[in-house]
């Protein structure tokens, strides 16, 4: 029973060191393509996550506008500031609305603590405000 197992191990055959390389090689050359597009995608979704964010803040200051005019409200008088050092939580962005007098909003829109994103922003300035028709005093 010996003899027939060691005529199996002996009677198979494996891999060369030639074939072996051959494959590293070639997982090498795929990693090599792989990895600065893996790291471009990265860039990509992160910029595309900031610019949903802006989507968002927009999105809430005109939300804000409907809901003010719905309420009998003047378009003049509506205020979007967020309270200064207190900006609207979007779970993955926190949104600061400036509001710069003159019928424009700065939107500034920060990647949250702990989200793939955190610390990085974008800024929108010099919004027009929904309904501004710049007659108001």
């Amino acid at each position: 029973m010996l003899n027939k197992w060691k005529k199996k191990v002996r009677g198979q055959e494996g891999f060369t060191l030639v074939e072996i390389i051959a494959v590293l090689v070639i997982l090498g050359i795929l990693a090599a393509v792989a990895v600065p597009k893996f790291f471009d995608l990265q860039t990509k979704a992160m910029e595309k996550s900031m610019s949903a964010g802006m989507a968002e803040a927009l999105g809430y200051v005109n939300m804000k506008f409907g809901q003010e005019m719905l309420n009998g409200g003047n378009p003049c008088t509506i205020t979007y500031a967020t309270v200064e050092g207190t900006p609207l939580n979007f779970g993955d962005f926190e949104v600061d609305i400036v509001d710069n007098g003159d019928g424009t909003l700065d939107v500034t829109v920060t990647g949250a603590d702990g989200s793939p994103i955190a610390g990085e922003t974008q800024t929108y300035e010099d919004l027009t405000k929904p309904g501004w028709s710049g007659a108001c005093d």
